[in-house]
């Protein structure tokens, strides 16, 4: 049977610094952190870097604290770029952090198969470069923009099969995607798991709704991912940083607590 790493993004807390998501976390009973934002910016290393100097103390801070940070979240966009070389000031960071994935966003809309070889060609670059510098972590992308799409999802996946997927199944969902169906397809690949709720609105837009009032289907996602062996990060990704209306992350955190466990 499927079990959780609990997890939150700091886009949902962004006004908090690094050892205030900790405290938030604890309050909560939760060991595990996604990193996407700090003391109100989204230049993550420089808010490390001014709090914690360097890495070594950031990777004492999070022993001394118990925490597990289980992603460090740039803003590289894989069908979008030339190269990877964005990512290099966030890997002595995620190493010192025992942070498993950097994750970066997929980019594209329509994806051409040209699109596709030269997202595989960065990401055979990134393996050749990460074997030879012997470096734990690996990258992630997320299934925000052209890979939200399933189709276009799981043709990346048939040309790239080793491909690691941060599933943001929200807005599979949102764009029509059956999530059980469209697990049984990636499930090989997905290393995170990220959740949040929404309802329609009268103008025929989705909003964001604390967790359990809206329409998202969260049992259904726990059913379709229950048989499974895989042990992943479920991760609440409030994007209170985006859409500053939405209540504090600490009241969606508590309503969290029975919709997603």
């Amino acid at each position: 049977m499927s079990a959780f790493d609990y997890s939150f993004s700091t886009l949902g807390c962004s006004e908090l610094n690094m050892r205030e998501t900790a405290d938030l976390a604890q309050r909560h009973g939760i060991r595990c952190v996604e990193l996407r934002a700090l003391s109100g910016s989204v230049d993550l290393i420089a808010a490390l870097e001014a709090e914690f100097g360097g890495p070594s103390k950031f990777a004492t801070f999070l022993e001394n604290r118990d925490l597990k940070v289980v992603a460090l979240n740039t803003s590289v966009r894989l069908f979008e770029s030339t190269d990877l070389s964005a990512l290099e000031p966030f890997i002595a960071w995620a190493e010192a952090a025992g942070a498993t994935h950097l994750r970066i966003f997929d980019g594209g809309k329509q994806l051409t198969t040209e699109d596709m070889t030269r997202g595989a060609a960065l990401l055979d670059q990134w393996q050749r470069s990460r074997q030879s510098r012997g470096l734990n972590v690996d990258l992630m992308i997320e299934t925000h923009d052209a890979l939200a799409d399933a189709g276009q999802l799981t043709a990346f996946i048939r040309q790239v099969p080793s491909a690691r997927i941060l599933w943001d199944t929200h807005h599979t969902w949102a764009k029509g995607s059956d999530l059980k169906t469209l697990w049984h397809v990636i499930a090989a690949n997905v290393v995170h798991l990220h959740v949040k709720d929404s309802k329609m609105g009268d103008d025929g837009r989705r909003h964001y709704v604390l967790p359990g009032q809206g329409d998202f289907p969260m049992a259904e996602l726990i059913a379709a991912l229950a048989p499974t062996d895989q042990h992943l990060p479920l991760s609440l990704e409030w994007e209170r940083h985006w859409h500053p209306e939405l209540p504090p992350l600490d009241d969606a955190l508590t309503a969290a607590r029975t919709w997603w466990r």
